[in-house]
């Protein structure tokens, strides 16, 4: 699997926000989502939106090359295969010109107008050791057997992990960009991401945000196969966090 249109990760110029939008076969989705996350970025002097196309069927990249007319700010990356939500994400922070990312779903689940929230802490954390914050859905639009299957799925991570955030599926968080990048990458990390950072030595904060209907695409697991899939991932988490250190560099 590979991505289109490598850029730069620095440059004079580079924006103070990339926004991160993963989408699968979510092409319906696409005008009204990047003219929301423009909106939230009106108020920013310099920001970029990179949409990662992960290897859809549909029309999305279609979509995304028609967006870009209207939407300077906006980059598109290409998978020339699906390679899962965390990989789309991957591709885009390793491409991304900020020193801090934002993330949202591509099916318009998140309100775009939830996206300062993400950043601000960030910019506001005098310290310097916050380098993420993570949303937690509120009021979930999802069907009642998903919600169910989260919440217990979130409970037994919580409880294993204790990286206290009651909610790590919400496609909603933003981070440092390089702190991300030292992260080691495996499918369905994007889950795992609080407690990810906090082994690395880093501050999480979390913020409550609202949740919408699905306006295009579909889940991408069934109940069953997020439960399998997160047993192998919890463990290999588990492996990881031990093994991490937890220290910082900084310039003195």
């Amino acid at each position: 699997m590979s991505a289109t249109d490598p850029a730069p990760t620095t440059a004079p110029d580079a924006p103070l926000v990339s926004v991160v939008i993963p989408m699968h076969n979510e092409g319906a989705a696409i005008p009204d989502l990047i003219a929301g996350v423009a909106r939230a970025l009106d108020g920013m002097a310099s920001a970029e939106i990179i949409a990662v196309d992960d290897g859809s069927t549909d029309d999305t990249l279609t979509r995304l090359r028609t967006a870009q007319a209207t939407q300077p700010r906006l980059r598109v990356l290409s998978h020339d295969r699906c390679g899962g939500q965390s990989a789309a994400v991957h591709s885009g922070v390793m491409a991304a010109r900020a020193p801090i990312c934002c993330t949202l779903d591509g099916d318009g689940q998140n309100p775009p107008e939830e996206l300062p929230k993400l950043w601000q802490p960030i910019l506001d954390d005098a310290s310097g050791t916050v380098a993420l914050v993570a949303g937690q859905r509120q009021g979930r639009k999802d069907t009642l057997s998903k919600k169910l299957a989260s919440r217990a799925a979130n409970a037994i991570r919580g409880r294993i992990l204790r990286d206290g955030t009651r909610d790590t599926g919400c496609g909603l968080k933003g981070f440092r960009t390089e702190a991300f990048r030292t992260l080691p990458y495996f499918d369905h990390m994007h889950r795992y991401l609080p407690a990810l950072f906090k082994a690395h030595g880093w501050d999480v904060a979390l913020v409550d945000v609202s949740h919408r209907p699905r306006v295009a695409g579909q889940s991408k697991y069934t109940n069953l196969g997020r439960a399998i899939a997160g047993a192998w991932d919890l463990l290999g988490v588990v492996w990881l966090i031990r093994r991490a250190k937890k220290s910082r560099a900084s310039e003195v």
